[in-house]
């Protein structure tokens, strides 16, 4: 999704943001080092496949996913790691990795590691590798409704 895209989506439901710019960066931690964002405030989103349906994982930058709670937590036995050719196609105007987390825009759920909630704001990719979108914890989690879980290791 285009950041425009990303951002009438915001606008037509009166939320308020703000985009950082930053110099390319491809990996979370590289992107919350060149954004001057910490590790742990910066969502980034892990493409899992579930009972082989899309799904988002939205954890802090500086964690990684645990496959054994997202199990539990999604009530499964069948959780792995997306490949990009499984989702290459499902965010247009997107570049790869960059994808927003707003599962709901795509059909698919959205599951949310619940250290993310310690902040009062979120701060993720737009849709390229060097823009990001600060809004309230609040407003995400009232548009997006994700499941917010245990599911991230340091």
């Amino acid at each position: 999704m285009p950041i425009r895209k990303l951002k009438d989506f915001l606008d037509d439901h009166h939320i308020r943001y703000f985009i950082i710019s930053h110099s390319p960066a491809y990996t979370a931690q590289e992107i919350a080092a060149a954004a001057h964002v910490p590790g742990r405030e910066l969502a980034k989103t892990v493409m899992v496949t579930i009972d082989g349906k899309l799904a988002m994982a939205v954890l802090p930058a500086s964690c990684k996913l645990d496959f054994d709670r997202l199990k539990a937590v999604a009530g499964t036995r069948d959780v792995s790691l997306a490949s990009e050719a499984d989702f290459a196609d499902m965010f247009p105007g997107c570049e790869v990795g960059a994808m927003p987390p707003f599962g709901m825009l795509y059909g698919m759920k959205t599951y949310m590691a619940e250290e993310l909630a310690e902040d009062e704001e979120i701060v993720f990719n737009a849709g390229a590798h060097t823009e990001l979108l600060r809004l309230s914890y609040a407003d995400y989690v009232r548009l997006v409704s994700p499941v917010v879980a245990k599911i991230a290791l340091d």
